[in-house]
């Protein structure tokens, strides 16, 4: 499961999508039968978020037929639920692991998890130094108002639809 991030003007990766895409594939690498969710719609810029990152993927050499580009994602939560619907639909999934960026990691395992889908957890390669401090520490503050914030919003919505 690769989480979504953005694409720049040129239509290129982010410095945060290639190293949730590398380390997706350093942690393939060992297993014959890895199968990719690359998750994002379309940003500020050029083409979904998944279509980028499912492109890197077939240039590393990944079959297109193990990539799956879920492109209707606008968020962390819609990523999230649209990726769980996938995951079902797979037969033989033994293991999920969430590939982004060790802020976002600990949400989206969480929110996972209350959709029943348990996952491990990727090594991602920190990008701290190429954001700042300032920055980075911003990326936590996010993620601790938006846990709670997308938690009773999936709550609300599994209670809606029973």
């Amino acid at each position: 499961m690769i989480m979504g991030a953005a694409v720049r003007a040129d239509g290129q990766p982010s410095g945060a999508m290639r190293r949730r895409v590398e380390a997706a594939l350093c942690l393939a690498r060992s297993s014959q039968d890895s199968f990719y969710v690359a998750t994002g719609g379309r940003g500020r810029f050029g083409p979904p978020e998944a279509d980028v990152m499912k492109q890197i993927l077939v240039s590393a050499g990944v079959p297109e037929k193990r990539v799956v580009a879920e492109r209707e994602s606008s968020d962390t939560l819609s990523s999230v639920i649209n990726c769980a619907s996938i995951i079902r639909r797979e037969k033989g999934v033994r293991s999920v692991l969430v590939c982004s960026d060790r802020y976002h990691i600990p949400r989206c395992r969480w929110l996972f998890w209350l959709l029943g889908i348990h996952t491990g957890r990727a090594s991602v390669p920190s990008g701290r130094e190429a954001n700042g401090i300032l920055r980075w520490s911003l990326y936590y503050v996010r993620e601790l108002v938006a846990t709670p914030v997308d938690t009773v919003i999936l709550l609300a919505r599994r209670l809606s639809d029973r």
